[in-house]
């Protein structure tokens, strides 16, 4: 594979770091941006003084000060996002202006720089509660809560730059996505990050509702080869899943990482099962994941230390937590 120069927007977040150090295996030189309001340093840290790699703290919807790094950029993976629910229905306007305004920003940047590639990392949040599984790119879509309608209108954005403007546009869709150098602090969010700081005090996994509900989790290696792969590809104006070819039940990950379990109200807006319909990815680019469930559920045990200083979630501040989630999201009661 040709050397190439790689643009990395929130770099320094948990997959952003897993794909520029994929990047970097690959020989390519990046330019990573990242304002570190999740994202840090230190996830890039093991990487050492590589001149390959080039970290700026900026804010992608800064234009004027964030468009120059994006000189002679032919790869550019757009990752930086406000993730997570409660904080969205909190502060919409937050999560437009990073996931709206900043998707406009990159693109407009990128535009300038003749890009060659420009790979966008939606979610799956955007098709809401499905319909059916798996579920396919072709799918309804209905986002339940600003973080997935922000992400969801980025979408909108990119492959409308590429329809206008003939920019070589791919966007995927991930689902679930877990490993080391997940979040660990913050807003209460991803079960692995949660579970794992519960192992770790001894305390028992807090399971929404029965625990069956099921997740297309997806290793994180699995997704940064994802991006790897659509860069490399020639296909433009596309929407791919990428999702681990299969979905698992919550009580089945409690039952990997062991130990006892409390249980805690259903929560509204959130899909009995997520699961990912790779089909068309497969067939376009010959991608598929290589890392199972048990595995990389090992490797999360393995490296569990990384969670030692994240908070411990109880059911009482769960429920202090997720409070405008039940306030906001809950159908309303007919009469």
């Amino acid at each position: 594979m040709t050397r190439k120069s790689c643009v990395v927007t929130g770099g320094a977040g948990f997959i952003g770091s897993h794909l520029v150090e994929r990047l970097l295996n690959e020989g390519h030189r990046v330019t990573v941006i990242d304002n570190f309001s999740t994202g840090r340093p230190e996830n890039l840290a093991h990487l050492g003084k590589n001149p390959a790699l080039k970290l700026v703290q900026a804010d992608i919807a800064e234009h004027a000060k964030m468009a120059p790094l994006f000189k002679g950029a032919q790869w550019v993976f757009h990752l930086a996002a406000l993730a997570d629910i409660v904080p969205s229905i909190e502060r919409p306007t937050d999560y437009f202006r990073a996931n709206v305004v900043g998707t406009e920003s990159v693109l407009e940047a990128a535009r300038a720089a003749n890009a060659q590639r420009f790979i966008y990392a939606a979610s799956s949040s955007c098709y809401g509660i499905p319909d059916r599984f798996p579920t396919s790119e072709t799918a309804d879509i209905r986002p339940q809560y600003p973080y997935a309608l922000t992400k969801r209108l980025g979408e909108e954005l990119v492959l409308h730059w590429g329809q206008v403007y003939g920019m070589p546009v791919v966007s995927t869709r991930f689902f679930n996505v877990y490993g080391p150098r997940s979040r660990t602090s913050g807003t209460y969010g991803a079960v692995f990050g949660v579970f794992l700081a519960q192992k770790l005090a001894g305390s028992p996994y807090t399971v929404v509702g029965d625990g069956k509900q099921t997740r297309d989790f997806t290793y994180v290696s699995d997704v940064a080869d994802a991006l790897v792969t659509a860069a490399a590809s020639n296909a433009s104006g596309e929407i791919f899943n990428v999702g681990s070819g299969n979905t698992y039940s919550v009580n089945r990950l409690v039952e990997l990482l062991g130990g006892p379990v409390t249980y805690i109200p259903k929560r509204p807006g959130e899909p009995d099962c997520t699961f990912a319909d790779t089909a068309k990815i497969n067939r376009a680019l010959g991608w598929k994941p290589k890392v199972s469930f048990e595995d990389g559920v090992k490797k999360m045990l393995e490296n569990i230390d990384y969670w030692r200083q994240a908070p411990v979630w109880t059911p009482q501040s769960i429920e202090k937590a997720t409070k405008a989630w039940f306030e906001f999201l809950e159908p309303a009661k007919t009469s």
